[in-house]
């Protein structure tokens, strides 16, 4: 039996990592096996929205051979929030100390798994930060994207006073404790907004933030996700917040 990392988890816990998926046959075997062996006691939901290319069915395979192995189907693409917030609610009726978002087209390396496990221990949600004290650990985006993204999370510090390097980024942990409390029901945002929101539910009911260095890599297989829908939600979202904020409704 694969002995656990120091800093992981420990004896009786478990932690899921959720990772949604549409349309990632092409990595979706490769990954979950990466992020299963980096922790006996890790296990893998996959969340996907009925994908064209038989990405679901790649999963029941898997999940048919490994018990560590879960597969939560949904009727069709409702976008990335949703996914999450489904796979939140599959966590929390179950007895996962530790739940993880995860991208399935390796942008987020499993080998850093250990590092939030780690992490964790002196806080509540443990954030995979690119852009870290003053350095930037993205590989392979364009010069445009890049600033954008950087741009984005100057703008969601600014609006909603989080004092994140990072509050875009999709590779996080969250004690099961930090989801029980947040009202999955109230969550709106759905494409990248989700994450500035969900860090922000959390800062504003006074759990522990942490931000770890990880080293971002843009996707080589499948396409990405991002649209311009997406980058409009965004930017009206970090305003929202605030104002919720203001008006006690979050």
């Amino acid at each position: 039996m694969q002995t656990p990392a120091r800093g992981a988890l420990a004896l009786g816990e478990r932690g899921i990592v959720i990772v949604p998926t549409y349309n990632e046959s092409e990595n979706i075997t490769r990954i979950v096996p990466q992020i299963l062996d980096q922790d006996s006691r890790l296990e893998v939901l996959v969340v996907d929205d009925n994908s064209p290319d038989g990405t679901g069915q790649l999963a029941d395979e898997m999940a048919a051979e490994n018990p560590r192995v879960h597969v939560l189907h949904r009727p069709g693409k409702e976008g990335l929030g949703r996914a999450y917030l489904a796979g939140f609610r599959w966590a929390l009726e179950r007895d996962y100390a530790f739940i993880f978002e995860m991208d399935a087209d390796f942008s987020h390396d499993p080998r850093h798994l250990p590092e939030f496990l780690a992490a964790v221990r002196d806080a509540d949600l443990v954030l995979g930060s690119r852009y870290r004290d003053g350095k930037v650990t993205v590989v392979n985006w364009p010069m445009t994207r890049l600033m954008l993204s950087y741009g984005a999370n100057i703008y969601a510090r600014a609006v909603t006073g989080m004092r994140l390097g990072d509050g875009t980024g999709g590779f996080k942990c969250f004690r099961r404790e930090v989801l029980s409390a947040i009202p999955l029901d109230q969550v709106r945002s759905n494409g990248y907004a989700f994450q500035i929101e969900m860090s922000f539910r959390a800062w504003k009911k006074g759990f522990r933030i942490a931000e770890i260095p990880i080293v971002f890599h843009d996707r080589t297989e499948g396409e990405s996700k991002m649209s311009k829908r997406i980058v409009r939600e965004a930017v009206w979202m970090v305003w929202r917040l605030r104002w919720w904020a203001l008006t006690g409704q979050v």
